[in-house]
């Protein structure tokens, strides 16, 4: 059986949605066949304890969360071939480790307040996205990114025009995948509000990209 980490320790703004958002992976997970253990200690982050997981999902972290040590182990433990998923403020997170932003793919720098906004879903043989329509309506909180790492594998991206305030332009890449240092990171913008882990098309969008990093495609 395959074994996943949930992550969601915060030293900065805390979401009210992470509590929801840990149960419903947890039940997906479950539901899937997947052993799932939910945690905010950092001290997980050992080599003896994360070799028992295939994978570890950060949860809507922020802040400085990792010891030196513990990034070093987490950072073997993507090098021997495990996966990363990272759900929405899991890029408002470790803003001053390199690595974590190339792993995460790019970091949180503003957004506007909860609305509804038109997805492009612009790859749709990926897990997380063949069970969506090409355009997906959603309420959620739209982040814009910083420092979005060149080469990745984008998902879905936001049409600015149909909703207010978002600042990227064109191109805004809201989920995205790519192969990290011998390991595999998927990564979602979604999931800010309590209601976002309702919906069905979001729950199978965390799974699918749970499935990518766990390589079961």
């Amino acid at each position: 059986m395959k074994s996943v980490l949930i992550f969601s320790k915060t030293t900065g703004f805390r979401h009210e949605s992470i509590s929801k958002g840990v149960q419903t992976v947890s039940r997906l997970l479950d539901e899937s066949g997947i052993n799932a253990t939910h945690t905010e200690d950092a001290s997980y982050f050992c080599t003896d304890s994360l070799s028992k997981y295939d994978a570890v999902l950060f949860l809507s972290t922020t802040g400085d969360i990792l010891t030196k040590e513990q990034k070093v182990a987490f950072q073997e433990f993507i090098q021997s071939g495990k996966g990363y998923v990272g759900i929405h403020a899991a890029s408002d997170t470790e803003y001053n480790w390199p690595w974590y932003g190339r792993l995460v793919g790019g970091y949180f720098s503003s957004h506007p307040a909860v609305q509804e906004a038109t997805i492009n879903v612009v790859d749709k043989n990926h897990p997380s996205t063949k069970h969506l329509q090409n355009i997906w309506i959603h309420r959620d909180e739209w982040y814009d990114f910083k420092d979005v790492k060149p080469g990745l594998n984008i998902l879905m991206t936001l049409d600015e025009k149909s909703y207010q305030g978002g600042k990227m332009g064109k191109f805004h890449p809201i989920a995205w995948f790519q192969e990290f240092d011998g390991g595999r990171s998927f990564y979602t913008g979604l999931g800010h509000t309590n209601e976002s882990f309702d919906s069905a098309n979001f729950q199978k969008h965390i799974l699918g990209g749970i499935f990518y990093v766990l390589k079961y495609n």
